[in-house]
């Protein structure tokens, strides 16, 4: 079991706190606030080379300038990526490799929630596309970078959520089944746990491990697409006081920082990390906020998505 002296309330500064990053260059997805902009201020703390790729330029370069503001000797630059376009995905990483040729940590943080049936332009449901599909090509097209860096890390988010569906491999994209908007959020957080299993797989050889990471309950710009009444009852009592389970952006930042750095998770991947620990199997008698369902892990549903993966973009 890999753990740590840290846990759910830790926050990613005290995680964070005597590491030397410098040297170090860093990719994450989707940070311009929320757990990735913690996380993103976290590694800067320890003087890393940080790359904030994202939809939004205009709050991607506003993230960076408050950034490099605030660790004016840290480097931090913003590259525009939209992960439910292949072509987007394909010209980030042209950007990427027009000025860095190595990369030590991949970081596949941004998604997005509980959102409409809805199609991306390549003919996948914006779900699995945003969450798992655009970062599994995106790490495909950065491993000569990650290769140069090894040993380097990937650090996939996944969510708690994964519990609502495993992977409906028959008709993953919702062109026959009723589509639920929770449901599809699991599967695509599913995925991103598989992706690390299978990137592990495949690379542990060349010097690349892969972490599935769940963050826990964060209020975040996550939950954009829900109505007021979705979060009064999902989120809070009937007092208006939000649920004591959930976190801080920073304490939500803390598992993916331990992540990216952990001496103990060196040369170790395919795990699932919660609260800065390894995760255990999901046992609501233990707990129901907690755990992982085993399909998420399942060694051949991973390499049957990462084929699967392959063939949809391309590769």
């Amino acid at each position: 079991m890999s753990q740590s002296s840290f846990g759910a309330r830790s926050t990613a500064s005290e995680v964070i706190a005597g590491h030397d990053l410098r040297e170090k260059t860093i990719l994450i997805t989707g940070a311009s606030a929320g757990i990735g902009y913690e996380t993103v201020r976290a590694l800067l703390s320890a003087h890393a080379e940080v790359i904030i790729a994202g939809r939004d330029r205009v709050r991607g370069e506003q993230a960076v300038q408050a950034l490099q503001t605030e660790y004016p000797e840290s480097p931090v630059h913003f590259l525009p990526l939209d992960l439910g376009l292949l072509a987007s995905v394909r010209q980030t990483a042209e950007q990427f490799f027009a000025r860095w040729n190595r990369l030590d940590v991949l970081i596949n943080n941004a998604a997005i929630a509980a959102v409409p049936l809805g199609y991306t332009p390549d003919g996948f449901e914006q779900q699995f596309a945003t969450n798992f599909l655009g970062h599994f090509f995106l790490a495909q097209l950065l491993l000569p970078a990650l290769c140069k860096a090894a040993p380097a890390r990937v650090i996939s988010l996944t969510s708690g959520t994964h519990r609502a569906s495993d992977i409906h491999f028959d008709d993953i994209q919702y062109r026959h089944r009723p589509y639920e908007k929770w449901e599809a959020y699991g599967q695509s957080k599913t995925a991103d746990a598989l992706l690390a299993v299978a990137l592990t797989r495949h690379f542990r050889e060349q010097g690349i491990t892969a972490n599935a990471v769940n963050p826990g309950g964060v209020l975040s710009g996550l939950q954009r697409y829900l109505t007021d009444e979705e979060r009064r009852t999902r989120y809070y009592d009937e007092a208006g006081n939000l649920n004591p389970v959930f976190k801080t952006p920073e304490q939500g930042a803390s598992t993916t920082v331990w992540a990216s750095v952990a001496a103990e998770l060196a040369g170790i991947g395919g795990l699932y990390l919660e609260d800065c620990q390894q995760g255990i199997p999901y046992n609501p008698e233990v707990s129901t906020l907690s755990g992982y369902m085993p399909y998420a892990l399942n060694a051949e549903h991973a390499e049957q998505l990462w084929t699967l993966a392959g063939e949809l973009v391309g590769l």
